[in-house]
Parts: C-alpha cells; sequence; structure tokens
C-alpha cells in the first residue's frame, strides 16, 4: 500500500473512532427574554428603574442650596460643567430618606431637555428579570403619590417584588415643575 494510502486509511480510521465515542451536543436551554433595569432602595423596599431612563449614577455630588424652592428640592450641582438640580425622591412623595449620608446616590435623568438628579438611599445596581416574572400588581405601596410613577413589579421566585419606577414619568409630571415655593 503506498504511503499516501495509509496516511488516507489512518484518517478514516480516526474518524471512525471519533464518531463513535462523540458525545451528543448538550441539550439548549430555552433562552427566556430578559428587562434589565436599574435596582435601588427608597423606604426600605427594592424599586427598579427601567434602563434607558436612567443616564447614570452617582455619588451624592456637593450642591448648593436654593432659596424659595420646595423641601423637596436639595440645590443644584455642578457636574461636569452642567448644572443638576437635585431632587429629594423620597421626600417628594411624602416620606424621608433613611440611608446616611454616605450611602446615598443619584439617578440621574436625562429625557430631551429635562436634566436632573434623584436623590435615593442607595442603588443595587443593573437588575435582569425575566419577563415572565412581571406582575401589574404592586402590593404595600405606602406613599399614594408614588402610583402614577409605578408599572408594576417583577416578582423574584423567592417571593422579593422588585417595583418598577419610571423616572420619565415623575419629570414629565406637573408636580415635579412646581419647585418653586408658592408666595
Amino acid at each position: 500500500m503506498t504511503e499516501s494510502a495509509q496516511a488516507f486509511n489512518k484518517l478514516l480510521d480516526i474518524a471512525t473512532h471519533a464518531r463513535r465515542t462523540a458525545k451528543g451536543l448538550p441539550s439548549q436551554v430555552d433562552i427566556k427574554p430578559h428587562w434589565s433595569g436599574v435596582g435601588f432602595i427608597m423606604f426600605g423596599r427594592r424599586f427598579v428603574a427601567p434602563i434607558g431612563e436612567v443616564t447614570e449614577m452617582l455619588e451624592v455630588p456637593h450642591y448648593t442650596q436654593l432659596p424659595g424652592v420646595q423641601g423637596w428640592i436639595r440645590g443644584l450641582a455642578n457636574v461636569r460643567g452642567r448644572l443638576l438640580p437635585l431632587t429629594d425622591l423620597a421626600t417628594f412623595f411624602g416620606g424621608r430618606l433613611e440611608a446616611p449620608r454616605r450611602n446615598r446616590r443619584v439617578l440621574v435623568v436625562e429625557s430631551d431637555d429635562i436634566y436632573s438628579g434623584l436623590l435615593v438611599d442607595g442603588i443595587l445596581g443593573m437588575q435582569h428579570f425575566p419577563v415572565d416574572s412581571y406582575v401589574q400588581e404592586m402590593a404595600g405601596i405606602e406613599f399614594q403619590d408614588m402610583v402614577p410613577f409605578l408599572q408594576g413589579s417583577f416578582r423574584e421566585e423567592n417571593g422579593q417584588d422588585w417595583v418598577v419606577f419610571s423616572p420619565w414619568l415623575l419629570v414629565r409630571s406637573e408636580k415635579f415643575f412646581q419647585a418653586a415655593l408658592a408666595g
């Protein structure tokens, strides 16, 4: 047998052996679509804002308090050369921030010509939920002024709910633009 024929037969033997001992491909797991958002804490509960509605997350920057504004306006900060109004989200809804100052964070919202910062008790980072874990209910909402800005919740397997909060709905609301004290 010629050298090339021997090499060819050897390759056939290797191919036959590989087919006999090959394991099947792993079974495909159905990929479930997921919804993503930015998790944050307020009023001792977990909320999540749609990922496209939060531009960035910041530590609370130095800010200047403003006279003649509602108590929920904390002040005005200079963030990379842009003036960022800071709103205490908990106070806006009739509560108060509970976390120590060093733990508080700012969700920056930019929508059309609106650029605003929302102070919250803390940020829990990116959260991902299977879309089939979404429910319309939002049990235990203590502050009814929040309800127009809530859009259901995602329920984890452990029973923990993450209430969906829309910053864009908030910054487009009439009350949000009533920052000046009536006088």
